[in-house]
């Protein structure tokens, strides 16, 4: 594959690119660049941001060339006091994580799933969040405080403080060339990029991919914390699908959502076929009575945006229908959780735990 055709399935995954020149420049000189992600183990599921439309987003890194290292960040959510700040309950939350993701269509030949746990033994380390953290001030540490899906008012322990300096850290402790993880961990990337080259090491790309809307109605701010409102997340469980819901859960979620008549923009429901349906499946078919217009077939995205605004598919009939290829996407990992006595087990003990945001 030529660098432009690279480039381009890398720019679908960047909402935003911190430099698409830095990333040509990246392509041309290296055939397979080091991308890193970190997942901070927290809450007893995970939701499908987090596994569909993340496992989509890899694949298309990975089929650009991109040799990926995921972070298990355990060591991060203890900081974060996520689990209660038990550190025990975390690994078992990561370890399950990981299951999911192998599990819901991953390319795992080129990932490389990394452990926080492992590599705060090594003092080279701690020598790096010492430098990032001797490079700023507390007030800039503070203001990265979406990373941890906190708003700066929220960030008030002093492992809070410690905890966006690890990160920092981490991007240099793995070697990675692209930081690609979501809009809402952008302030830390930018961090990096910016004192890469004064502590003597690089200046990561940053590719940041698009955050998929929770279900309900969008907030109404506009203001710096937008981004942790906006999101799908794990402590808002009636508007997230997770992995492992069942059949009748999605339905009832997706039955409620926000999902006004004719309305495009900030809709959930449509997002989730632009960003998941229409990548995994090649049309959408909509079972209809006759009185109701009867079947259709929609070949593509912008056909289905534009047939919706003109008031041709009925929210209920939408959300029917991504409700079907919603469970379709679930299925393998909620099927693999059922019938594998070990991943039951797994799943059945992080459900007892009690979650502490």
């Amino acid at each position: 594959m030529d660098v432009e055709s690279r480039f381009d399935l890398i720019k679908q995954v960047g909402e935003e690119i911190l430099t698409e020149e830095e990333l040509k420049h990246l392509l041309q000189t290296k055939d397979h660049p080091i991308a890193y992600d970190g997942f901070e183990p927290s809450g007893t599921d995970i939701h499908i941001a987090q596994g569909i439309l993340r496992s989509i987003n890899v694949n298309k890194m990975t089929k650009a060339g991109v040799k990926f290292k995921m972070l298990v960040a355990d060591w991060h959510a203890w900081a974060n006091n996520k689990m209660g700040g038990d550190l025990e309950k975390i690994q078992a939350v990561g370890k399950y994580m990981i299951e999911v993701w192998k599990h819901c269509g991953m390319d795992l030949k080129n990932i490389e799933f990394v452990w926080a746990n492992e590599f705060v033994k090594e003092p080279e380390y701690w020598k790096k969040v010492m430098q990032v953290s001797r490079h700023s001030t507390v007030n800039r540490i503070v203001r990265t405080g979406q990373i941890m899906g906190r708003k700066e008012a929220e960030v008030q322990q002093a492992s809070q403080i410690l905890y966006p300096c690890m990160q920092c850290a981490d991007i240099f402790e793995l070697k990675s060339d692209i930081t690609q993880l979501g809009m809402d961990q952008r302030k830390v990337n930018v961090l990096a990029r910016e004192l890469g080259p004064s502590l003597g090491l690089w200046k990561p790309v940053v590719v940041s991919h698009h955050m998929l809307m929770g279900l309900g109605e969008p907030p109404k701010t506009k203001d710096i914390d937008r981004v942790i409102d906006l999101k799908m997340s794990k402590s808002k469980p009636n508007t997230a699908i997770f992995m492992n819901d069942p059949e009748e859960d999605i339905k009832r979620k997706i039955s409620k959502a926000y999902c006004p008549v004719k309305v495009v923009e900030e809709n959930p429901i449509l997002e989730y076929c632009k960003f998941l349906v229409f990548e995994k499946f090649n049309t959408m078919e909509f079972k209809r009575p006759e009185k109701f217009g009867g079947d259709l077939v929609v070949e593509n995205y912008k056909e289905l945006e534009k047939i919706y605004s003109e008031g041709t598919i009925h929210p209920m009939d939408l959300k029917n229908t991504v409700s079907f290829y919603i469970n379709e996407m679930v299925n393998p990992v909620r099927e693999a959780f059922h019938k594998d006595q070990k991943l039951k087990h797994l799943l059945e003990t992080i459900k007892k735990f009690e979650v502490t945001r």
